[in-house]
């Protein structure tokens, strides 16, 4: 039997792990986004890295090579290790942007009325 999904709204308090650090965020759900990304400022607070490696990520705002991390998080209960890219969000409301990659390892269901 498979696991329960577990539903979120389309913002969510996340808590983000850094190398001695955590900090909680409210975070954008984007089920149209391939990967997660967080924001260059909050990488460097939290001292994410390190960078393993690049990817292509094609946006509204045109194809960017973006530095990759792996960062733990916990969204609504659930304890996640999972890629992000760094990116410049500093004109974006939300400094975290949860993508496919974590809503299909976590199992999670969006619902835009929550």
């Amino acid at each position: 039997m498979a696991a329960k999904q577990k539903i979120i709204g389309l913002t969510e308090k996340v808590l983000v792990y850094g190398q001695n650090k955590k900090k909680n965020v409210v975070a954008r759900i984007d089920t149209g986004a391939t990967k997660s990304s967080i924001d260059v400022k909050l990488a460097a607070e939290l001292q994410l890295g390190p960078i393993y490696r690049t990817k292509l990520v094609k946006s509204t705002h045109g194809n960017t090579l973006r530095p990759v991390v792996e960062m733990n998080i916990r969204l609504s209960g659930v304890e996640l290790r999972s890629d992000f890219t760094i990116a410049d969000r500093t004109d974006m409301k939300y400094q975290i942007l949860v993508g496919q990659n974590i809503l299909k390892e976590g199992n999670f269901l969006v619902n835009p009325k929550k």
